[in-house]
């Protein structure tokens, strides 16, 4: 029988040799450079949040956190780790943070820490990846937990100590040499002498066992919410000092917003923009739309960063995604760049919907997978195309360079949807809520949402102030029962503030109109106005009336102004990302505001859904809309004769009624149709700042608005106690993500004949979710079904099927809906 030949072993590693990443390919990041940099990225994120609202009552938070990112990947010395980084390596199949807690229990005996710091440590370097718990339902959704993983079935000496091999040779997970190299270096970087060797005494693999053990024991049962609360915070600011310290990136301390903003403004602020900037604390601003609300934000913005702690984030939010890129250039526009990036304009973050979800998971995986094939889906995916663990590994590292551009920026655009996804928590969404301590949030155009969505933010705004944070409402349309349901959200005092009577010229001639907007007669009429040149507005309450209309008016608007190629635009929410922004572009350079003096027609035609309601500075000559409730109508108004500069004076609106309140309640609808019924018949007809006042008075004080209010305040109190308690903060919550995305019924879809340009996009080494953000386009969960859409998990993105056109967008499924 011939010998079997022998199998030469590697020369022994040392500690210098030991990689924390597969990259940079030429030289892969050390484990100890690693270690040092998340460390050290710890003091950037303490440097911004301080010891803002519930920090303060933990004096050995940042501590723990920094010495929980020095372990955190301690355990990555494991030679079935260092085999994975290399190329053409297998997938070692343990997970490096449970042998990394066998350094946290050794380190524990030398450095004087207290149990609850040794707990704290432990607990934040097991669940940097993976929750230490299934979900309290038991039910298994996505990656498992660690007591999943890890349990009376593992056989510890065999995956953290000597692991059997296919020739035979075990391989010896941590040789004794490297053991005391790596001790020595943490002792060194904790400052204290490293433990005495013990002969004998238990292998890493039992003090590994051990420790998860008590963690598993410790956070079982539930605990006082605050404590839970902390804990989750705490697990934000490691991942987040991880996802940065992996990107290579830091966080950005300039501010683009002048803490003196208001002296700033080009021409003498108005009353209620004074009174703004000189409030300290939680604010709610009514006033006209076009009489300077955004300005009036960033000036109380600005009087807040004066007098918060650390490094306070802006958090700038909108009701519609179809707003965001319209806020962000405005402001991009009006505020300071940080003279050090040698960049002409602000640096504004951009929270996206889609892609942000699909960064930050893909961020949180861990660079190895589970003993289980089948809990880790994006690693079975990756081996299944017969992708090497590299690859896996070079997606990750994109996704995270990706996600750190959702952190980076101290002045965000956002929609609410990506804050309160922070309420999930867990490794994929503890640094979103980390984000919001210590932040100021201005929530403009808060009347936009629908009571269940009103109410939850309502609850998060509860939540924001207990972290230190303050909140400013702005809207030209604020219901009573909206500030009551505010007030009754915060704690600390809430200064409301209105602009004075007169602040806003009469700018409309409110005409109501008993035919639908799409009637002959009513088209006519726009027809009639754009052949007098008038610069028109029709706006409608769903995608298909507003391409049908469009489809039926365009021509007459080109045939008018055949030199102007955007004689005739079209805008709703059903385009894609790229097409609308272009689209919002034409239209702020086709109808800006009017200057003071100028008297020409401008002409021109368009159409569009409620996503020409926020944040756009529009201005047009004539305006029809179809009805809707109420604080949609002075909406849609507030886009025509916007400063009240027209030279006729004030100029018709016109509300035709609708037969249905889709995408609205009928009733809301309704409600909205009888109080511009009454104060026409009072002899109000300007729709004015006392008309608006007076019609939302009538809409709320019926029925409807009674039952607005109860729907608006059971969300809240449903949002606080199913997500916004933390008593469970170790329990995995993924199962809550869908339940939230579905509440909030919107998601961004990508078509099936752009897969090909998505992926390219995103893969590569430049690629990442964020360059192809512009394919995707937002529609309903309730017409996923309509559109065949499937979730595509290699594109991590829903795929539909549709018809597509660059000028009219998405063409509708059989029902035809908007978007919310």
């Amino acid at each position: 029988m011939a010998a079997r030949p022998l199998t030469p072993k590697p020369a022994p590693r040392s500690l210098s040799d030991v990689r924390a990443k597969s990259v940079p390919k030429h030289d892969p990041e050390r484990l100890t450079t690693h270690s040092r940099i998340v460390h050290d990225t710890v003091a950037q994120i303490e440097h911004r949040m301080a010891t803002a609202g519930l920090l303060a009552t933990e004096p050995a938070f940042w501590a723990r956190v920094r010495t929980a990112a020095l372990l955190h990947d301690a355990g990555k010395v494991a030679e079935g780790f260092q085999q994975q980084l290399l190329p053409g390596g297998t997938f070692w199949g343990q997970r490096h943070e449970v042998l990394s807690l066998a350094y946290v229990d050794l380190l524990a005996t030398v450095t004087g820490w207290s149990d609850e710091d040794r707990l704290m440590i432990a607990t934040l370097v097991a669940t940097h990846h993976r929750a230490l718990h299934a979900a309290s339902s038991g039910a298994a959704k996505g990656k498992q937990s660690l007591s999943q993983l890890y349990n009376s079935r593992t056989r510890w000496e065999e995956a953290f100590t000597r692991t059997p091999r296919p020739n035979g040779d075990p391989q010896i997970q941590v040789t004794h040499r490297l053991h005391r190299e790596l001790l020595a270096w943490f002792s060194g970087a904790l400052h204290t002498d490293p433990p005495s060797p013990h002969s004998g005494g238990p292998t890493v693999a039992d003090r590994a066992r051990l420790v998860l053990d008590q963690l598993l024991s410790a956070w079982r049962q539930p605990v006082a919410a605050d404590r839970g609360l902390l804990a989750v915070l705490a697990q934000g600011a490691l991942t987040l000092a991880d996802h940065a310290g992996s990107a290579h990136e830091r966080l950005q301390t300039h501010m683009p917003l002048p803490a003196d903003y208001i002296h700033r403004l080009p021409c003498s602020p108005y009353p209620h923009q004074r009174q703004a900037a000189d409030t300290e604390g939680h604010l709610v601003l009514i006033a006209p739309t076009g009489s300077g609300k955004t300005e009036a934000g960033l000036a109380w913005a600005g009087q807040q960063l004066r007098t918060m702690p650390g490094l306070p984030r802006v958090i700038w939010t909108l009701p519609y995604r179809a707003s965001l890129n319209a806020a962000r250039r405005r402001l991009q526009s009006d505020l300071t760049p940080d003279p050090a990036s040698g960049e002409d304009t602000a640096d504004i973050g951009l929270l996206h919907g889609t892609v942000a979800h699909t960064l930050l998971g893909e961020a949180a995986e861990a660079e190895c997978t589970d003993a289980d094939a089948d809990a880790d889906a994006d690693a079975d995916a990756d081996t299944s195309r017969g992708a090497e663990p590299t690859a896996a590994m070079a997606r990750q590292a994109r996704a995270r360079a990706g996600a750190m551009r959702l952190f980076t920026q101290r002045l965000r655009v956002a929609t609410p949807h990506q804050l309160l996804r922070g309420a999930i928590a867990g490794p994929v969404y503890s640094s979103v809520l980390l984000e919001q301590t210590n932040s100021v949030f201005v929530l403009d155009e808060l009347h936009a949402y629908e009571p269940e969505t009103f109410g939850r933010l309502c609850a998060a705004m509860g939540l924001w102030e207990r972290l230190g944070s303050r909140v400013a409402v702005l809207s030209a349309t604020l219901a009573p029962p909206m500030t009551t349901l505010i007030e009754e959200s915060l704690a600390q005092p809430v200064t409301c503030h209105r602009a004075p009577l007169g602040t806003s010229p009469v700018r409309h001639r409110l005409v109501l109109d008993e035919n639908p907007l799409t009637d002959p007669e009513s088209v006519e009429r726009l027809r009639t106005w754009l052949d007098e040149g008038h610069s028109v507005l029709a706006v409608v309450n769903t995608v298909a009336t507003a391409q049908a209309l469009y489809e039926e008016l365009a021509d007459d608007a080109r045939a008018c102004l055949p030199d102007d190629p955007h004689a005739a635009l079209l805008l709703h929410s059903r385009f894609k990302n790229r097409d609308r922004d272009a689209i919002e572009k034409n239209l702020l350079r086709r109808h800006p505001e009017r200057g003071a003096g100028s008297r020409s027609r401008r002409g021109g035609l368009t159409v569009a859904t409620q996503t020409v309601e926020v944040s756009l500075q529009l201005d047009f000559d004539r305006g029809a809309v179809e009805n809707a409730p109420v604080e949609a109508v002075a909406q849609r108004a507030g886009r025509v004769n916007r400063r009240g500069r027209h030279p006729e004076g004030p100029v018709e609106f016109r509300v035709h009624r609708t037969g249905a309140g889709r995408p609205y309640d009928d009733a809301a609808v309704a409600a909205s149709w009888e109080a511009l019924t009454t104060i026409v018949a009072e002899g109000r007809e300007t729709l004015g700042e006392e008309d608006i006042e007076r019609v939302l008075h009538l809409a709320y004080d019926t029925d409807w608005g009674r039952a607005w209010e109860a729907r608006a305040r059971r969300a809240r109190d449903d949002f606080a106690s199913t997500f916004l308690t933390f008593t469970d903060p170790f329990h995995d919550r993924s199962e809550f993500a869908d339940k939230l995305s579905e509440q909030f019924d919107s998601d961004e879809v990508l078509l099936r004949e752009d897969i090909e340009e998505y992926r390219g996009l995103t893969t590569g080494p430049e690629g990442h979710p964020l360059r192809a953000a512009g394919l995707l386009i937002p529609l309903r969960y309730g017409q996923l079904k309509m559109y065949n859409a499937q979730y595509e998990r290699n594109l991590g993105v829903r795929v539909i099927d549709g018809v597509y056109d660059v000028t009219t967008g998405l063409k509708p499924p059989l029902e035809p809906e908007t978007i919310l």
